[in-house]
């Protein structure tokens, strides 16, 4: 199947110790007419050197003049894709062979404008993690998928995603008070009833000390994340509605 072109979008924040493998592991699988956008949130150390080392037509770096957080830089990031086809990917990943067709493929048999996936899990911490699996059976049980978001129990994440570009009218601009985009992205497509699970794995998930998505919250942070979860819910219906 000829693919049309896909926008890899990235948010970068000192990631010099997993960027070039990552970079490495996308690249090989674009092809003309695809783009690697790559916002930098004022990293410290030199991974935008590493990211400019690359030489690469396919990429097109930015950076912010300050430090907004890793949710809208990634929002700031979609914002500038040109493409019809979107993928999400983080920058301590590695991309695992024919991943961008095995997604591309999924959303055109399934017709639908969000896929995400599993991934394999390397872990390089101290401590044992066990991720959710997302099932492909799930895919159509849309008030369950939601309910598991509520629950704090859904295996959406960003990382894993690609969407079909006319889901950008409905999750952009991110409202200012959501924590996960990703969350936010799975929470529009259900609601939307098109979201598709791929149980393949399509990437491995690095664990390691700095994992953003993995630092523990404590029970006040637990109960206002329920709060925004119903406020998101009540824009989402507005936004649809409108």
């Amino acid at each position: 199947m000829m693919r049309e072109n896909i926008s890899i979008c990235m948010a970068s924040y000192n990631g010099k110790e997993f960027i070039k493998e990552q970079i490495s592991s996308i690249i090989s699988q674009l092809i003309p007419g695809d783009e690697l956008i790559i916002v930098d949130d004022g990293s410290k150390d030199n991974t935008v050197q590493i990211i400019n080392a690359f030489k690469c037509d396919y990429i097109k770096t930015y950076e912010n003049p300050t430090n907004i957080g890793y949710v809208k830089t990634f929002e700031k990031a979609l914002s500038l894709s040109k493409n019809s086809f979107i993928c999400l990917t983080d920058q301590d990943d590695i991309w695992i062979e024919d991943r961008l067709n095995k997604l591309y493929k999924t959303m055109k048999n399934e017709k639908t404008m969000l896929v995400a996936s599993n991934f394999q899990v390397d872990n390089k911490s101290d401590n044992k993690v066990n991720f959710l699996k997302l099932k492909t059976q799930n895919s159509k049980h849309y008030f369950g998928n939601i309910k598991r978001i509520f629950l704090g129990k859904s295996a959406y994440y960003g990382c894993t995603m690609m969407l079909d570009g006319q889901l950008l009218k409905s999750i952009l601009p991110f409202p200012k008070y959501i924590e996960a985009h990703d969350l936010w992205i799975a929470m529009n497509a259900n609601i939307l009833k098109s979201i598709h699970h791929l149980s393949d794995d399509t990437l491995i998930y690095n664990v390691h000390q700095n994992n953003t998505s993995l630092k523990k919250r404590s029970f006040i942070k637990k109960i206002k994340t329920r709060y925004y979860f119903c406020k998101a819910l009540i824009d989402i219906l507005k936004r649809i509605n409108n």
